[in-house]
């Protein structure tokens, strides 16, 4: 499992699977969510699976299903009400942390600033330099 720290409260994760959840629970994280379409993997890494494991476990499990080309304001919104609602950290998964690092940069643009959401990013191993315009855009 590769946990890469995003902010104080929001760390991404390449796929995860049902064993990973102790751990994830041990370090403390008590919201997962799942932004990998179920197509892209086999069953036994469906958010259905990985959600009974994480609400065995005592966490709060969320759907979010993102794609490069489906990504919309709404999506968003449900990744930042989360990580905003949540009672402790989130961890949040796809298949490399690239698409959760966006989702997460997107709900942040005009609470923090650009180049803090590049550099965040960045520091976790994602550049999303290229992104600049659009958080520039929706920070307004």
């Amino acid at each position: 499992m590769d946990i890469r720290q995003i902010s104080p409260t929001y760390a991404v994760s390449p796929q995860i699977a049902v064993e990973d959840i102790p751990s994830i629970a041990e370090a403390g994280f008590t919201t997962i969510i799942c932004n990998r379409p179920d197509a892209e993997i086999p069953p036994s890494h469906h958010a259905a699976a990985i959600e009974a494991a994480a609400k065995a476990a005592g966490l709060t499990f969320v759907i979010n299903p993102v794609t490069h080309q489906g990504l919309n304001m709404d999506m968003v919104q449900l990744q930042k009400t989360t990580l905003d609602q949540s009672g402790g950290p989130v961890l949040a998964y796809c298949a490399s942390g690239t698409r959760s690092s966006i989702v997460w940069s997107l709900g942040q643009a005009g609470e923090l600033p650009t180049d803090e959401i590049i550099a965040a990013t960045a520091a976790a191993g994602y550049d999303l330099a290229g992104m600049r315009p659009q958080l520039d855009h929706l920070a307004g």
